[in-house]
């Protein structure tokens, strides 16, 4: 009698089959050296944190967390994220470094689910962080780094929304007045629910010119265009700023070369708590959903005591498969079939094919159950049967 569960995973886990490991890795690995290319050096971090500092300093909202006890009775998460625990790290082990640090990482993060709904509740991510340079510069060369990766993975037909979340909060404090009145609003644009923002300002007791001013937000997503047209709803001193911050960004991309894949969109909003400055997201043509992301994020390594300003990116790696929109076969193998009277000599001919960068499998023939089934994933089958010795393969 089979157990409860015995087939079944918890929600939003997630089996990773040979050929898609297969894509996946490869993926990885062209991403990786593009990376390296440029300078970011690879770095890891446990699974599991305090809950205390990486928990509570992380973006992910706290049902979210996957929470456990340790025998100490000290709360641990596993890692949501990666942001908060380089953070940690940057603060901590690499104190004694000077910024900028450039680091880089390729990793699995949990973030726990409420239902099954398709969503994985872990999943792959690669990404890179620049702590400690606060110029245009830096939030170019993260930006124009994951365009690289994305086209190194293959990846032609994709686009990078790029907005500032301090040109956002400048317009709703500059029409609502309130945080709380400004935070509803953020938060349908977080969820990318414009229909409700549009009910939500049409509810609000605003004049026509304040409701239009706050609809205008809208609209704005285009080229360096838009920068005018976002001057005509706010120009105080935040939004000024934010303004520049985004010029000057445009002309550190237009520099790298990669601006075709670049739209301004001044409505783009990430987790409010935790990004300060500019932010974006990558979207591929087979995906409504982003399948990257970043921001800068001034504000999270003084939470440990090493303040400094910082940017970054993260890539999803299930997300960008599907971008792709494709899976790799099996990879074809050399098989080698040998009965128990000649299996020195089979083994001796695999390590002799493998010697030659091949891959061989080794099969003794009373464990095939169907030869026909079984050699469909073979390029090709040497068969060491039977009494004779020192032959070759039959």
């Amino acid at each position: 009698m089979s157990q409860p569960f015995m087939f079944e995973k918890p929600i939003g886990m997630r089996d990773t089959l040979p050929s898609y490991y297969q894509t996946k890795r490869r993926i990885r690995d062209r991403m990786e050296n593009e990376i390296g290319g440029w300078g970011y050096l690879p770095m890891e971090t446990p699974t599991l944190e305090y809950y205390d500092t990486v928990g509570n300093a992380s973006a992910i909202l706290d049902q979210q967390l996957f929470k456990l006890l340790d025998q100490q009775g000290n709360t641990l998460v596993l890692r949501p994220d990666m942001t908060a625990p380089i953070a940690r790290v940057a603060a901590s082990s690499l104190n004694d470094q000077a910024f900028p640090l450039r680091l880089t990482y390729h990793t699995n993060v949990f973030r726990a689910q409420q239902r099954e709904g398709g969503r994985p509740a872990e999943f792959e991510q690669m990404g890179v962080e620049l702590v400690g340079d606060d110029t245009a510069s830096a939030d170019g060369e993260v930006i124009a780094l994951m365009v690289a990766a994305l086209q190194e993975a293959g990846l032609e037909d994709f686009q990078i929304a790029i907005g500032h979340i301090g040109y956002v909060n400048a317009l709703l404090l500059d029409v609502l007045e309130k945080e709380e009145r400004a935070n509803t609003l953020r938060r349908f644009l977080y969820e990318k629910n414009y229909v409700g923002f549009k009910q939500h300002v049409k509810s609000l007791s605003l004049s026509a010119s304040e409701e239009n001013r706050l609809l205008g937000l809208l609209k704005l997503r285009g080229g360096p265009k838009t920068f005018n047209e976002a001057e005509e709803l706010v120009f105080n001193g935040d939004a000024a700023k934010a303004l520049d911050n985004l010029r000057q960004l445009w002309d550190v991309l237009e520099g790298y070369g990669v601006t075709e894949h670049i739209k301004l969109d001044f409505n783009l909003v990430m987790h409010m708590s935790y990004y300060t400055g500019v932010v974006f997201e990558g979207y591929g043509s087979r995906l409504g959903f982003p399948l990257s992301s970043g921001g800068r994020y001034d504000e999270l390594l003084q939470q440990f005591d090493r303040p400094a300003q910082a940017t970054g990116f993260g890539i999803r790696l299930d997300l960008l498969v599907e971008a792709l929109g494709q899976t790799e076969e099996q990879p074809q193998q050399t098989c080698i079939l040998f009965s128990k009277e000649r299996r020195k000599e089979a083994i001796e001919e695999a390590k002799q094919q493998r010697a030659q960068g091949k891959r061989v499998v080794l099969q003794d023939i009373e464990g095939v159950e169907n030869l026909d089934e079984w050699s469909t994933a073979c390029r090709e089958v040497l068969h060491f049967l039977g009494q004779q010795k020192g032959g070759g393969a039959q």
